[in-house]
């Protein structure tokens, strides 16, 4: 069960709001849970009365969030593992990342 939400104009307010439709969707593999967000694609005929769509791709899992400017997992604000303890980051790296930071108006809080 997939429930996909889209914004729809209301022409009187000229205002979008939110318009929810679910469908169902096999997953052989049964990998997903609750929260992910995936991608469907249509089957050529129905599997059953209401299934009429696969799951192609898992886009993401839920909870597995990715820092787009570091790459590196986060929770949150704060990053999973340390940045200064990372072995494999150069000293270039982390100028960039402080100047990245401080563009950004982050602070860290590990003191």
């Amino acid at each position: 069960k997939v429930r996909v939400t889209r914004l729809v104009l209301d022409p009187y307010l000229l205002k979008f709001f939110n318009k929810r439709k679910t469908y169902f969707a096999h997953d052989p593999l049964q990998q997903c849970v609750v929260g992910d967000i995936v991608l469907l694609k249509a089957l050529p005929e129905r599997r059953s009365k209401h299934v009429k769509h696969e799951l192609a791709e898992i886009v993401f899992k839920v909870g597995n969030v990715i820092d787009p400017i570091t790459g590196k997992p986060c929770a949150g604000t704060r990053f999973l593992e340390n940045l200064s303890d990372s072995e494999n980051l150069t000293e270039a790296d982390t100028t960039y990342l402080s100047e990245k930071l401080q563009e950004l108006k982050v602070c860290s809080t590990d003191k």
